[in-house]
């Protein structure tokens, strides 16, 4: 059962805090108030290759592919290609709303108004799963498409000029999209839903296998049941079965996102009392003790910090040497004490600076409209490295998996 909210407009303080919990609930991983997102996305992106937090259901990984594959079976010209294929995905909306489950549709509030459509928020996934095999953005797709079909039909008659010579070169046609993708159901894009069959869950899995092994995500999807009951990757209950390399990733990325949490509170509360936001201020001093309360303290005194920094760096993201001293300047500090983080007023000049550093005119610290504009929580979820859309993915591909022995029960 969805929660949902109904609007209660009694005073200015219940229409606060309905804001603040509307704000809570929008509240994103990606959000990166202290400039920590490429440490963040290099964990993810190793333990979770493909994924964003933007992902909702795996099924798109086949429906953008299926709209793309007919345009150019259709060889629709470059100058109505991105329409089509902005309007077949537009044309998506309502049969998912019509099915049973509506969880994770695009367009499920906005219908066809919607701004994001699906191709863009898995376009990086689908070229990282070898799922898309041409070297192009989206945009470049669109713009050489053309270009595409030209090398396909120079290629399929030379290919037929040598067959004509005797020549029995096997000679491969130039494909944007690769060769074994299922075909999809009938009536689509008209007649559609997120349940994946079988054979394309195994597709899939293949996909993830061939091109993310090595991958925490492709032991899961490989080995284990689906654990939606689970935070945090490191709260699997098959972690003692992972790699060591897994187990070494998983533990640095809990000590990183444990550690950063604390700067996240400090953050929020010094916002909330510039403001005089007592109810907040409380709230954010709860939330902190109960950080407290369960903080590894040990561990994060035990951590070899340069460890973090090798197995960050060099993943594509780019960790600058003031973000690696902001964050290891948090680090001491926390060891030090992290009882008085709150307090402490080398903790939160440490915190202030570095937004300022990051914002410049625009820091909340230093400007007054843009501090009235805060929601009240900002980067206040903890790093869970894309986890909560990885599992909706993952417990999509395993009941694909299943779909072909239901359907064969008598």
């Amino acid at each position: 059962m969805e929660s949902s909210l109904s609007w209660i407009d009694h005073d200015p303080k219940a229409r606060e805090r309905t804001l603040r919990i509307f704000s809570f609930f929008q509240e994103r991983e990606s959000r990166d108030e202290m400039g920590i997102g490429s440490v963040r996305d290099s964990f993810a992106d190793q333990l979770f290759p493909g994924t964003s937090t933007l992902q909702t259901r795996l099924r798109y990984m086949l429906f953008v592919p299926w709209i793309y594959q007919k345009l150019e079976n259709e060889r629709v010209p470059k100058d109505d290609f991105a329409t089509r294929a902005e309007n077949l995905e537009r044309d998506l909306i309502q049969p998912l709303l019509d099915s049973d489950d509506q969880s994770g549709v695009f367009g499920r509030t906005s219908g066809r108004g919607i701004k994001r459509l699906p191709s863009s928020v898995y376009w990086a996934g689908l070229s990282r799963w070898g799922i898309f095999l041409a070297p192009y953005s989206q945009n470049e797709y669109h713009g050489r498409i053309e270009e595409i079909y030209r090398k396909r039909d120079e290629a399929a008659s030379r290919k037929k000029e040598m067959a004509s010579l005797g020549d029995d070169f096997e000679m491969d046609l130039p494909i944007s999209w690769h060769p074994r993708i299922p075909p999809p159901p009938n009536g689509f894009p008209e007649d559609a839903d997120l349940n994946l069959t079988h054979a394309e869950a195994e597709f899939i899995q293949d996909r993830i296998q061939d091109i993310c092994r090595g991958s925490l995500l492709a032991f899961l999807s490989q080995n284990c049941a689906p654990a939606d009951i689970t935070d945090a990757p490191w709260e699997h209950p098959d972690y003692d079965n992972f790699s060591g390399a897994h187990k070494e990733l998983l533990h640095h990325a809990r000590l990183f996102s444990e550690t950063m949490h604390a700067a996240a509170l400090n953050y929020n509360v010094q916002l909330a009392e510039l403001l005089r936001k007592e109810e907040l201020i409380s709230e954010y001093k709860e939330r902190f003790n109960s950080w407290l309360e369960k903080f590894p303290l040990a561990e994060v005194k035990s951590w070899r910090v340069d460890r973090l920094w090798e197995l960050t760096k060099g993943h594509g993201y780019k960790i600058t040497p003031r973000m690696q001293s902001f964050v290891q300047s948090w680090i001491e500090l926390v060891r030090e004490s992290p009882k008085k983080l709150l307090g402490d007023r080398s903790a939160r000049n440490l915190i202030g600076n570095r937004e300022k550093s990051l914002k410049g005119p625009h820091s909340r610290f230093a400007n007054r409209r843009a501090l009235e504009q805060w929601s009240g929580y900002s980067g206040i979820s903890r790093l869970v490295y894309r986890w909560r859309n990885v599992k909706d993915l993952l417990n999509d591909l395993h009941q694909g998996y299943g779909q072909e022995v239901r359907n064969a029960r008598p």
